[in-house]
């Protein structure tokens, strides 16, 4: 492992605002601040968002900025990508933002039943050729995003990939789920607001490439 690397593991439990546990103290009643997030960490009832697999948490900082009055927790598996945010928050005093080492299949044991507000998914691993069981936005995950997220809580997806996008769209239509919003080509007409102003490390990069990005908010 790079040296750097382990900088940033080491710097990581040095932030307060920076969650991890192996998943033997999680199971099987979770974390400490499961159901407490608000109450213990943000202190406050403001809404709660969190962002599965955040990378390097652009979208959960730039959330937290823009909305000062809600809380945004990154999620994502690498500790390193994770620094990058942590890092962040660290350095500009963000209080209404923290990051989550964990999978996506262990949050329940992280936010408590009703908890949490919305979920962005942000750019995920399209899985090519995968129909099932691996993206976050089929069933399995959904169901399982479902037990902590409250009643009409809004998902949010923000995605390069054509094949998963319409994937979702099948997803929403075969399981009778509630579409919010939809914009299959993002960009092509400009706007001045957080769904075009915050940008990831990948939506710079694949817009520079001159690829659609797609946007679809939907509840479960």
């Amino acid at each position: 492992m790079a040296k750097k690397k382990l900088q940033h593991f080491a710097e990581n439990k040095t932030f307060a605002h920076y969650f991890e546990m192996p998943f033997e103290q999680l199971s099987p009643n979770g974390h400490p601040m499961r159901g407490n997030w608000k109450t213990e960490f943000f202190k406050n009832d403001n809404p709660l968002i969190i962002e599965i697999g955040c990378g390097k948490g652009e979208y959960t900082v730039g959330q937290a900025k823009y909305f000062p009055h809600k809380n945004f927790i990154g999620v994502d598996v690498k500790g390193a990508r994770i620094w990058r945010g942590a890092k962040t928050i660290e350095d500009e005093k963000i209080k209404n933002a923290a990051f989550v080492r964990s999978q996506a299949g262990l949050l329940q044991l992280w936010f408590a039943p009703g908890e949490v507000d919305e979920i962005w998914i942000t750019f995920p691993d399209p899985q090519p050729g995968c129909r099932q069981n691996k993206r976050l936005t089929s069933m399995r995950y959904l169901n399982m995003f479902k037990v902590f997220l409250k009643e009409n809580g809004i998902v949010h997806l923000k995605t390069d990939s054509r094949e998963l996008f319409d994937y979702t769209m099948e997803v929403i239509s075969d399981n009778k789920l509630t579409i919010i919003e939809r914009i299959d080509d993002l960009y092509a007409v400009p706007g001045d607001d957080p769904l075009h102003n915050i940008q990831t490390f990948y939506e710079k990069m694949w817009l520079e490439m001159g690829k659609k990005i797609s946007y679809v908010a939907f509840q479960l």
